[in-house]
C-alpha cells in the first residue's frame, strides 16, 4: 500500500503509537509502503512479542529501512467474504452460512471495520455492499444460495468465476480503500469461465494490497493448488477444510491471523519513476520464524 502524504496525516495516529520525536519530517513527494505480516514459529504458534529490530526488510534485494513498527494492528478492516455458489458447492453452503455468521459477528468493529458478501457461480453477484451492520449482514447471508434451475438453463450450463470474483472485488471495491483489507474465498477451488487467469487475480489483489484467505472446501478436485498460490502471494493463508479442522476452526485460526498482524512502513530508497511492480522480502532475524507477508507490491508513480 503507498500513502501520499495527506493519507499519511490522516491514518498515522491509527497505523502506531509513536512518540512525537520519532517521526520524521516529509515532503509531500514522500510515499510510505506498508506491510501485514504474521509470524508463526515451528509448531504453527503465531508468535506475538516481536519487535522492528526483530524483522529485516528487502526490496528488489536491497535493504530498507522500517520507520514505522506496530506489533498489533489497529487500522480499520475492509473485509470481502466471498462465497462459491457453484452448484458444486450446494451440500457445504449452510455450514459456510453459518460459520460466516459466527466470524463476521466476533471480528466485525462497527466503528472500525466494513465487510462486503459476494457471491459467485457463472455470475458475480454482490449480495450486500460494504457496511458496518451486522444486521444488514446477518439478513443478506441467507440469500447467499446456488442458481435456480431456470437460471442454470437460461445460462446453457454452470460455471464458476473464481478468478474475475477476485479481479472484480480487488477492483472495484479494494482497489480506493484504506487500511487493512482481506479477502476469504470459500470455495472448491475450480474456476471455469473466467476471462482472468490466476495470475490476474494475484495481480489485481496485489495492485489493492489486499490479502486473500483461501478456504478450500472439497472432497476432490484440483482447486488446491491455485488457492494456495493466491494466498501465498498476497501474504495471506491457506485453509482446508477436513475432519481435522471444521470451518468454524479455520475462522478462528484466520480471525487469530487479523488480530496477530505486525504492520510495518517504510519509504523506498528507489524513487518511483514509472508504474511497476517491486519484489518485497521480509524476514524474521530470529532462526524457525516464518514470516507470512506480501512479496511484491505495486509502485505509483
Amino acid at each position: 500500500m503507498i500513502f501520499t502524504r495527506r493519507d499519511f496525516l490522516a491514518s498515522a495516529a491509527a497505523l502506531l503509537p509513536l512518540r512525537s520525536q520519532d517521526l520524521p519530517t516529509f515532503t509531500t513527494d514522500i510515499k510510505l509502503v506498508t506491510v501485514l505480516a504474521t509470524v508463526t514459529n515451528r509448531q504453527g504458534e503465531i508468535v506475538r512479542n516481536l519487535t522492528r529490530d526483530d524483522f529485516l526488510l528487502l526490496e528488489d534485494k536491497r535493504q530498507q529501512n522500517i520507520r514505522y513498527f506496530s506489533q498489533e494492528s489497529d487500522l480499520p478492516l475492509t473485509l470481502g467474504l466471498m462465497v462459491d455458489t457453484s452448484m458444486s458447492q450446494r451440500r457445504v453452503l449452510d455450514a459456510e452460512r453459518g460459520a460466516s455468521y459466527r466470524f463476521i459477528e466476533t471480528v466485525l468493529r462497527p466503528k472500525q471495520d466494513q465487510v462486503f458478501l459476494m457471491q459467485f457461480d457463472f455470475r458475480i453477484f454482490m449480495r450486500q455492499p460494504l457496511t458496518n451492520s451486522l444486521r444488514q449482514l446477518s439478513d443478506s447471508l441467507p440469500y447467499v444460495d446456488t442458481p435456480t434451475f431456470r437460471q442454470l438453463q437460461a445460462q446453457s450450463g454452470g460455471g464458476t468465476l473464481l478468478y474475475d470474483a477476485v479481479v472484480t472485488a480487488s477492483q472495484d471495491v479494494m482497489l480506493n480503500r484504506m487500511g487493512r483489507k482481506a479477502l476469504i474465498l470459500l470455495t472448491d477451488g475450480e474456476d471455469f469461465g473466467s476471462d482472468a487467469s490466476v495470475g490476474d487475480a494475484i495481480e489485481a489483489a496485489q495492485r489493492a494490497d489486499t490479502l486473500i484467505y483461501s478456504i478450500l472446501f472439497a472432497d476432490q478436485g484440483d482447486g488446491r493448488r491455485p488457492l494456495q498460490r493466491m494466498s501465498k502471494e498476497t501474504g495471506g493463508s491457506f485453509f482446508e477444510v477436513s475432519k481435522k479442522q471444521n470451518i468454524d476452526q479455520i475462522f478462528t485460526a484466520i480471525q487469530e491471523e487479523l488480530r496477530s498482524q505486525y504492520s510495518l512502513a517504510y519509504v523506498s530508497d528507489k524513487p518511483v519513476i514509472t508504474n511497476e511492480f517491486r519484489h518485497i522480502q521480509l524476514t524474521a532475524r530470529q532462526k524457525g520464524l516464518v514470516v507470512q507477508a506480501r512479496d511484491r507490491y505495486f509502485a505509483r508513480h
